[in-house]
Parts: structure tokens; C-alpha cells; sequence
């Protein structure tokens, strides 16, 4: 075929793909009708397979250059950076993310491990009769006096001292999220992570929460009341989505174990983002709510904090992330 029958021929879907870039152009890529965005996406498909064409059949350098040209303006439309869309982030932070948490069977597990043995320590810790001496067995003497001797005298800091804690505090929970996430890429150590951090802080809490641990076991009672809910849920979360990745690879369910690891990692960023911010919550609650003197905010003030926090918590991954039945209609069809 000729070179100018075939530019002839072609014009016309040329000059249909530039008419269309300037329609992108003009307004936002999420009021363009779906039709025309396919024909968009078939017609830049053409154009592409055109400039091949050109080039090969040596047709003259303005027509290359106007394909060139043509092709490059297209792609830039085609692939442009959206803009902030409030409906698709409301849709993924309050209807996605919950469903995702509340459906997922790796957070199930790190939930019941944390938890389980979090309970478990925490009384065998405080009813100190089932297991003589465990607390001392399980974080040593040395880190209970400790303990205690930080929290006797214990009234409250300054605002200044408060915002550095705060920093402070985002570092280590941070760290313990982080710690709790990488380790459990590698199951067995994730595992023993996960199980040594449940023991240690539920034996913590109990032996603080001891009636025979008086100043300071108040004082510790008024500091971790309000921050507890948070920072406690989003250990569970880094935990959850660090095994959900660890055990791609390894339960693939009948998929490539390359493809498994990337579906379950995409779907392991929102429950880690949800615990991240967790994380800053719990604290912002730690550095300014927590160290507040009983003088000031009295402890039941701190566990009306808790008391909110917790009911959010169970609105966010309970009643948003609890299965529709329009949802379940949905995935019947």
C-alpha cells in the first residue's frame, strides 16, 4: 500500500484520538463516559501499532514525527496522575479496610495468640497462686523493682517534657509494630516474637495490677488505662499482616507462589497502614492524655478515653467491617 493512501486511510482515527486528548484535557478523567475511554484507550492502541508501521515502511518524518507526537500526548493522558478523590479514600479507609481486617483469617490467629496469652500471663501474674513467682520467673526481679520504682511518685510531666515523650513514643511503638511485622515474614520467629512480647506485657499488667502493689501499681493503672486499646490492637494488626505475607508463599491455594505473595501483600498495606496509625494514636493518647496527674484528669476521665477508644475499635473492625447482606448478594452472583 502506498504511503498516502495509507496515511489517508488512518487520518480519520488520528484525528479522533487528538479530538479526545483535548476532551481529557478539559476536565477530570472520572466524568468521562466508560465508552469513550475505551474507544480512547482502542484508538491509542492503533496509533501505537501505526507509528510501528511508519517507521518501518520508512513513511515520510513528518507523518512519523506527527505519530511521535500524537502517541507521546495520548500516553500522557492515558496515564496521568489522578487527582485526590475523596470517595474512592472514604470507600477504601471505611468500607474496604474493615472488611478486609474483620474477613482476615492471619489477624484471627494473631489475635487469639496475643490475646490468649496475654490473658493467660496477666492472671497467672496477678492471682500469684496457680504459679508461684511467675512474674519474677518470666521478667525477672530485677525488671519488676524497676518497675515499680518508676511508677512510685509517679504525677504527671510537664507539657514540654509530654511532647518529647510523644516523639518518643511514636519511635517505639513504632519499633515494636515494625519489630512484630518483619519477624513474622519469617514465621516461626515472627511467632516467637508475637508470643514473647503477649507473655511479657500481660505479666507486666498483672503483677502491676496486684493489690499488694500499692503507689506505684495506681500509678501504673492511670497511666496505661487511657493508651492501652490502641497500642495493643495495633500490635495485633502489624502481627497479622507480617503473617499473612510470611504464609503466602506457603499456602498459595492453588495460585503461582510468586502471585500469591503479591495478592497478599497488597492486601497486608492496609491492615499495616491501619496499624501505623493505630500506633500515633496510641501515642498521642501516651505523651499528653496518660502522664496527666489524678489531680488533673482522674482516672476515670482516662478510662472514659479507654472506654471510647475501645468502642471505636469495635466500630471500625466489627460493625463496618461485618459482612452485607448486599455484599454477600454480590459475591453470589
Amino acid at each position: 500500500m502506498k504511503a498516502s493512501k495509507l496515511i489517508e486511510l488512518r487520518q480519520p482515527s488520528w484525528s479522533r484520538l487528538e479530538k479526545l486528548c483535548d476532551e481529557f484535557g478539559s476536565r477530570s478523567s472520572n466524568k468521562v463516559p466508560a465508552r469513550t475511554v475505551n474507544e480512547f484507550a482502542a484508538l491509542y492502541r492503533n496509533a501505537c501499532a501505526d507509528l510501528a508501521l511508519a517507521e518501518s515502511s520508512h513513511l515520510p518524518p513528518n507523518t512519523i514525527e506527527y505519530l511521535h507526537q500524537l502517541v507521546a500526548r495520548a500516553h500522557n493522558q492515558l496515564y496521568r496522575s489522578q487527582k485526590f478523590d475523596r470517595s474512592v479514600w472514604y470507600e477504601r479507609i471505611f468500607v474496604d479496610t474493615p472488611k478486609l481486617i474483620f474477613n482476615d483469617p492471619y489477624v484471627h490467629i494473631a489475635a487469639v495468640i496475643f490475646w490468649g496469652l496475654f490473658l493467660l500471663a496477666g492472671w497467672l501474674s496477678w492471682d500469684n497462686t496457680a504459679w508461684p513467682g511467675f512474674a519474677e520467673q518470666v521478667v525477672g526481679e530485677t525488671q519488676l523493682e524497676s518497675m515499680e520504682e518508676m511508677f512510685t511518685g509517679f504525677n504527671g510531666r510537664s507539657f514540654s517534657q509530654n511532647s518529647y515523650m510523644f516523639g518518643f513514643y511514636i519511635f517505639n511503638n513504632a519499633g515494636i509494630g515494625l519489630k512484630c511485622f518483619v519477624m513474622m515474614l519469617f514465621v516461626p520467629a515472627g511467632m516467637v516474637t508475637l508470643c514473647y512480647n503477649a507473655i511479657v506485657l500481660g505479666t507486666s499488667f498483672g503483677y502491676m495490677f496486684r493489690p499488694d502493689v500499692a503507689e506505684a501499681g495506681a500509678n501504673f493503672k492511670n497511666f496505661v488505662t487511657a493508651h492501652g486499646p490502641f497500642e495493643l490492637t495495633a500490635i495485633v494488626l502489624s502481627a497479622g499482616a507480617g503473617l499473612k505475607i510470611g504464609l503466602s508463599w506457603l499456602v498459595a491455594r492453588g495460585v503461582n507462589r510468586l502471585d500469591s505473595l503479591i495478592q497478599n501483600s497488597r492486601e497486608a498495606l492496609p491492615i499495616a497502614m491501619c496499624a501505623v496509625a493505630l500506633f500515633c494514636m496510641a501515642a498521642l493518647i501516651e505523651g499528653f492524655v496518660s502522664p496527666t496527674s489524678d489531680t488533673i484528669l482522674p482516672w476515670w476521665a482516662k478510662g472514659f478515653v479507654a472506654t471510647a477508644s475501645s468502642l471505636l475499635l469495635m466500630f471500625y473492625l466489627i460493625v463496618l467491617g461485618y459482612p452485607r447482606t448486599d455484599d454477600e448478594e454480590y459475591d453470589a452472583a
